[in-house]
Parts: structure tokens; sequence; C-alpha cells
């Protein structure tokens, strides 16, 4: 499929490991130019010395995205190094406290969450908006999860912030959709990344013998790259629900 993103340039967050790094990776490979966003400078310098090798254009920034100045800072460098934005990836998220009853959670805790995983967000968008309303084609792509339309226990505060996300998302779509820039979100259930084998106790062992279905964060990548293309410009406003079936199936006992 001609994704037409040569030449595009694509803003993504939590670059440094994970769904960020394969949707840094792959927009790479469809010739984008790519500004890379993450706190942690060792990730954010592997990742950019492994595009940078394999001949991308890159610019890497360290940044929090709960920061708000750390934000704008990052941002006009990025137009600096490229002379604008057409693309952006909210990658950057965290759990917080998992597998804990909410009276078990601090309001500290709490407020982390949603820092990181929605405010980061909002913060990217703002900063980034008088550029994606100059490009043509412009696009927006949140990485959720299913647990932003199902919940397990002990995931209160994420959960909340997933479904938070993908609403933020719907309503850019209907107030940026003049400006002929799209957003959409991608919901997979369990991804193969370091924080879900933190979370799910799997470090070293890791899913190869999981007897649940878990999806790699390649798999990810290219529904973003798919969303961040013309190939889907009917496209928006739309959570993109990948959990292999999960949610469609009945709990009726029977």
């Amino acid at each position: 499929m001609q994704l037409d993103l040569d030449g595009r340039v694509v803003v993504i967050t939590g670059a440094g490991s994970g769904i960020g790094r394969a949707c840094a990776l792959a927009f790479a490979t469809e010739g984008a130019s790519v500004a890379l966003l993450d706190r942690d400078v060792d990730a954010l310098e592997r990742v950019g010395r492994e595009l940078s090798k394999a001949g991308a254009s890159v610019h890497s920034v360290l940044c929090d995205v709960t920061d708000e100045a750390a934000v704008a800072v990052a941002i006009a460098g990025v137009v600096e190094r490229f002379g604008g934005i057409g693309h952006l990836v909210g990658c950057a998220g965290i759990s917080g406290p998992f597998g804990r009853d909410i009276s078990q959670t601090t309001l500290a805790e709490w407020e982390k969450v949603l820092s990181v995983n929605v405010t980061g967000a909002f913060l990217l968008v703002r900063e980034a908006l008088p550029w994606l309303r100059g490009s043509e084609a412009a696009t927006i792509v949140f990485v959720a999860s299913d647990s932003a339309v199902v919940a397990a226990p002990g995931m209160v505060p994420y959960c909340s912030s997933k479904a938070a996300l993908v609403q933020f998302g719907k309503a850019l779509a209907v107030d940026l959709a003049a400006d002929g820039i799209r957003v959409n979100s991608v919901c997979p259930s369990i991804v193969d990344t370091p924080m879900s084998r933190v979370d799910l106790g799997r470090e070293d062992s890791g899913f190869h013998e999981a007897d649940f279905p878990v999806q790699a964060p390649e798999d990810v990548a290219q529904h973003v790259l798919y969303l961040s293309s013309v190939r889907s410009s009917p496209v928006n406003g739309v959570a993109l629900l990948s959990d292999f079936g999960y949610s469609a199936r009945s709990s009726f006992p029977a």
C-alpha cells in the first residue's frame, strides 16, 4: 500500500521504547523525517542512533510531556530542524499503580497518570497545532488502549486516563475538521513492551508462553502508519480497537 509519507515530518512522544520506538522505525522506513521525544536520555540516544544508521532524517529531544515549557521548546526545535510538522503520534504513557484497589491509590499517583497520559497529549497538540494547520493532510494519532473500553481489576487510573484520551481525540476530530486535521486513536490489547512486561511480572520470561494473545509493537505501528496516511483520509474521530475480538464476545454463560 502506498502511504505517501515520504518527506513528511512526524513527532513521536514516548519514542524511546516499545510502541513509540516501533512507530519511529515504521515512519522512517516510509521515508518520513522523524522527531523523537522521550524523557529517557539513554533510550532516546539508542533509537536516534538506530534511525540514523538506517539513513533516516532524525531529530531527538529530551522532553517530559508533562512539562509545559519543555514541550514548547521541543516543538520549536522540531520546526527549526525540519521546517514544519505534518503528523503527531502520542505514545508517551505510564500504567501507574497496577493491581491496586482505588482506596489505596494516592492523589499524587492518580494525578501523575492523568498528567502523562492525557495532559501530555493536550500539551503536544496545543504547541504543534499552528504547524499542523499549515500542513496539508495533517494527522494526530494517539496510542490509547483497549482499557479505554473494557476494564480489569486494579487498573482504575490507567483505564480512566485511556478513556479520557480517546474522547479527547474524538473531540479534537470535531474541532479540527475544518482545518483538515484528522485525529484518531489506536486501542490495542496487551502489547509486548517493557512496560507491560513489568506490570505483568514477565520481565524475564516475556510473553512467548502466554495463554492469551499478545501483539507486537510493530503491529500497532502499522495501524498508526495507516491512520497517519492519505489512505485513511475518510477515517476521523475513530478509536481503532485491536484486541483479537475479545470485547466482541458475549459474557452470557451458555
